[in-house]
């Protein structure tokens, strides 16, 4: 028999937010409450957003009527429920713990929850404009070189949780169980595209070819292009690295002065690119969930990695400025050398295996791709000579 929303079962184990340590009477409702009656930081360490952003979504959910207040648990403890466990990864019974119902229940509105965020995902991911990115008009660097740049793609792997019969191709080269999840975001952070529940031992080209053609594409404005790293091939709407050149910029020593076009363009290149690095970093950090295999169904734990896509747009979108995007803010050229440092990175760009690009181009668009980056090189590299040689 279903239970009511209102069961209420067991007591406080071992996890106890450092909020409640004070009060082990508090239920669901009073934890929520207190949380979204204090200051806004402790919406935000709870449940990841501030308190008009979480408000927001509740209208939001509400209004195209996607959740409904129950008789005991009101819309905005439902969505506390499912923030709570992805913001801290936590399981269902550490979660029922504290807000006192029973398996059932917190199980139950979490997956409400989510496939209510599912059903509104599409109207939080925007393609890119038409305008150049301010990222790049705004730095001398990039600027007119990458004018025609909208964002960057690429991609991730998620820990997968799933049976023993399917873990074959769910294990990625490392070993791991994971899903190869494919993203093109934009310089501000935002995710343009989300591609996920392809299997670990998925080339990353071939999720490339698969966000390119399926039904909900992957699109690139036309005369437009992406950038992406030496996973990739140099074609038609992306522009990868030069191989066999230096990309990292740990490999470049401080006032380094480059010794041909090629290697400036790497390293720019890479500065630029350096936006997907920082959209996964505060994606993982704010929803911790997707840092280890939670044991959903694989539907389930596919529909997370774009739920959370889907929020983490949402909140940069009406709160850009939040704490967790402020540690994600660009970088320098010299902080990013500095953090390479303590990372164990690829010394030579390898040759990518095309075998998985299946995407029907004209004969002489892959040249033309090449010529598209050898110009770019070309001006930046004329300009680079000249400053020097003014100073």
């Amino acid at each position: 028999m279903e239970s009511s929303d209102d069961e209420k079962d067991g007591i406080y184990g071992n996890f106890v937010p450092k909020e409640l340590g004070h009060n082990f009477a508090l239920n669901g409702t009073k934890f929520v409450d207190e949380v979204l009656n204090g200051q806004s930081e402790r919406c935000l360490e709870n449940f990841r957003m501030d308190k008009p952003v979480f408000y927001k979504l509740c209208d939001i959910l509400q209004g195209k009527g996607l959740l409904r207040h129950t008789n005991r648990i009101k819309i905005e403890e439902q969505l506390a429920i499912f923030l709570f466990i992805i913001g801290h990864n936590l399981r269902t019974r550490a979660v029922q713990e504290l807000f006192r119902y029973s398996g059932e229940t917190i199980s139950r509105h979490f997956n409400n929850v989510l496939n209510a965020i599912m059903a509104i995902s599409l109207e939080f991911f925007q393609p890119p404009g038409s305008d150049v990115p301010p990222e790049i008009t705004q730095d001398p660097r990039f600027y007119p070189y990458f004018k025609d740049c909208v964002g960057a793609v690429d991609g991730i792997h998620v820990p997968v949780m799933v049976g023993v019969d399917e873990q074959g191709p769910f294990r990625n080269k490392n070993g791991l169980l994971s899903q190869n999840v494919l993203a093109a975001c934009s310089f501000d952070l935002k995710f343009h595209y989300v591609l996920a529940g392809w299997e670990g031992s998925a080339s990353d080209l071939r999720v490339l070819n698969s966000a390119l053609t399926r039904r909900n594409k992957l699109q690139v404005p036309e005369g437009r292009y992406y950038l992406v790293d030496n996973k990739y091939a140099n074609m038609p709407g992306f522009i990868a690295p030069y191989l066999g050149v230096p990309y990292n910029s740990n490999e470049f020593p401080s006032g380094y002065h480059h010794q041909d076009a090629k290697e400036l363009f790497n390293q720019r290149h890479f500065l630029l690119r350096n936006a997907t690095d920082r959209i996964f970093g505060a994606l993982k950090e704010r929803f911790p969930i997707l840092m280890s295999a939670p044991p959903y169904p694989l539907q389930t734990q596919v529909k997370l990695v774009v739920a959370a896509c889907a929020l983490h747009n949402y909140i940069r979108r009406e709160k850009p400025d939040d704490m967790l995007f402020k540690k994600y803010e660009p970088q320098t050229a010299l902080q990013i050398q500095e953090s390479l440092a303590l990372q164990e990175v690829e010394q030579a760009i390898k040759p990518v295996d095309t075998h998985d690009l299946e995407v029907a181009f004209e004969a002489e668009q892959p040249e033309l791709s090449s010529q598209l980056r050898d110009s770019i090189a070309t001006e930046m590299w004329e300009d680079y000579i000249r400053d020097l040689a003014v100073v």
